[in-house]
C-alpha cells in the first residue's frame, strides 16, 4: 500500500523486518514519558509473543507488526495488533508515527481492516509502565493519536493517571517497616509489612538497567488503613529504589483506586512524596455494528 501524508509522499505500508528495529525503537522513544523505561532489543521477544491471555482464553495469534516506510525504506510509523480467535476480540497494542495524523489514520485503518472479523477491538489496554507503553494512551501528549482513534470509530475513556517522581542521589533514611523479597513476576522486589506474622501491607517495585523504576502497586488491608502503614511502606520502597541506583520512578494510579471509598488517600499519599501528574491515560474500544450488545 502506497500513499501520501504530511511527512512526505510515496510512503509504503509493509510487514515489519528485523532491519527495522532501530527505526521502531526511535518511534517508541519519541513518545516515551518521563520515567518510562527505554525500549531495548531484550524487549523484542516479549513484544513478539504478545500479551498473556486471560484465564480460560486460548493463546492469541502472534502480533502482526506493520511498518510505514518512507522513500528510503526507513520506518516513520508502525502498528502492532493481534486477535483471539476463540473470543473474537482484537487488540491494537501500539501505534507510533511521530504524531502525524494521516499516518496514524492509515495505520489504524489497516489494522481495522485486518481485524474485520473481530466484533470488538481494544486499543491501549491498561498495564503498568513498561518499555512498550506507559499503561494507556497519554491523552494530552498524544492528542493526534487520540483524534485518529476517534476518527476511525473508537470510543475512549479515561482509565487512570501516570505519576512520576525523581529520586535523590542520596536516598533518605527510612526506618524499615517491611521485609523485602526478590520476586520473578513482575521482576523486582516485594515489600511486605506483617503484624502478628500476618501480612497487612504490600508493595512491589522494580528497577531497570536504564535506572528507571516502577511502583507496580502498594496496598494496605482496609482494617489497617489510616495508621501510617502506607506512608512507612512507600518511604521504604523509594529508599530501596534509590539504593538500587534508580534515578526516577513512575506509577499508574487507576480510576478504580480513585473512585474507591477511600479514594483520596492514594493521591494524597503520592502527592506528599513528591509525585506529579504527567498525563491522563486512556483506553479505547471499537465495536462493529454487527457486534451483539451486552444483555441482548
Amino acid at each position: 500500500m502506497t500513499f501520501s501524508t504530511n511527512s512526505g509522499s510515496g510512503l509504503t505500508l509493509r510487514p515489519y523486518r528485523p532491519e527495522d528495529e532501530a527505526g521502531v525503537r526511535e518511534l517508541i522513544d519519541a513518545d516515551r514519558l518521563p520515567g518510562q523505561p527505554q525500549y531495548t532489543p531484550e524487549e523484542r521477544p516479549a513484544a513478539r509473543r504478545g500479551p498473556v491471555p486471560l484465564v480460560g482464553w486460548a493463546a492469541p495469534d502472534l502480533p502482526r507488526i506493520n511498518v510505514l516506510a518512507d522513500a528510503a525504506d526507513r520506518p516513520c510509523g508502525f502498528i502492532a495488533y493481534l486477535s483471539w480467535a476463540d473470543v473474537q476480540t482484537g487488540v491494537i497494542s501500539w501505534v507510533h508515527a511521530y504524531e502525524d495524523p494521516p499516518a496514524l489514520r492509515a495505520l489504524l485503518g489497516h489494522a481495522l481492516a485486518a481485524l474485520a472479523d473481530c466484533p470488538q477491538i481494544d486499543a491501549f489496554v491498561g498495564a503498568p509502565p513498561s518499555p512498550l507503553g506507559p499503561g494507556g494512551l497519554p491523552r494530552t501528549r498524544r492528542a493526534a493519536t487520540h483524534d485518529a482513534l476517534v476518527r476511525t470509530g473508537f470510543t475512549g475513556r479515561r482509565q487512570g493517571c501516570y505519576l512520576h517522581r525523581r529520586l535523590p542521589a542520596e536516598p533518605p533514611s527510612a526506618k524499615p517497616a517491611a521485609d523485602v523479597f526478590p520476586c520473578d513476576f513482575p521482576p523486582g522486589y516485594r515489600l511486605i509489612v506483617r503484624e502478628a506474622a500476618e501480612p497487612v501491607a504490600e508493595a512491589v517495585v522494580s528497577v531497570r538497567p536504564d535506572r528507571t523504576a516502577t511502583l507496580y502497586w502498594i496496598e494496605t488491608l482496609p482494617t489497617r488503613r489510616r495508621c501510617g502503614l502506607g506512608r512507612k511502606l512507600l518511604g521504604q520502597a523509594l529508599a530501596l529504589l534509590a539504593e538500587l541506583g534508580a534515578t526516577e520512578v513512575a506509577l499508574v494510579l487507576d480510576d478504580a483506586q480513585q473512585y474507591a471509598p477511600d479514594s483520596e488517600a492514594a493521591p494524597r499519599l503520592f502527592d506528599s512524596f513528591g509525585f506529579t501528574l504527567v498525563d491522563q491515560l486512556w483506553t479505547y474500544r471499537h465495536q462493529s455494528p454487527r457486534a451483539p450488545r451486552c444483555g441482548a
